[in-house]
């Protein structure tokens, strides 16, 4: 299966189905911080959702009970290689490289960082 990118309001609706497991439209508009959007909006970004082949549901009659396709760990991993791919041409040095000047890492920070890099390669 093929991820694509989300949108805002559907990366909101994939984090409450994330943390749910699984729910119906109300569970997730419950879960939606106010000001709360619209029933059949929710409802609509839902089925975009599930034509995007993210979230999958069981019908009980008419309702349906949404729950997710992918992992939030696929996701991820999918966004971050786009972000790698779009913005610093798969270089891993260029990326940390944007963080330490636009985010101004202090040295404890830029230590946990290798910290994390060397226990990778082990």
């Amino acid at each position: 299966m093929e991820i694509r990118s989300l949108t805002r309001a559907e990366e909101e609706i994939m984090l409450i189905l994330w943390q749910m497991g699984k729910g119906f439209v109300k569970d997730v508009l419950a879960e939606m911080p106010e000001p709360k959007p619209a029933y059949n909006t929710v409802s609509t970004i839902i089925r975009i959702l599930e034509k995007k082949g993210v979230v999958g549901y069981t019908a009980y009659g008419k309702t349906h009970e949404y729950y997710p396709l992918i992992s939030r760990a696929e996701y991820k991993r999918y966004e971050m290689k786009q972000l790698m791919e779009n913005y610093f041409d798969n270089s891993l040095p260029q990326l940390v490289s944007f963080f330490v000047k636009e985010e101004s890492l202090d040295q404890k920070e830029l230590d946990e960082i290798m910290k994390i890099m060397k226990k990778g390669k082990e």
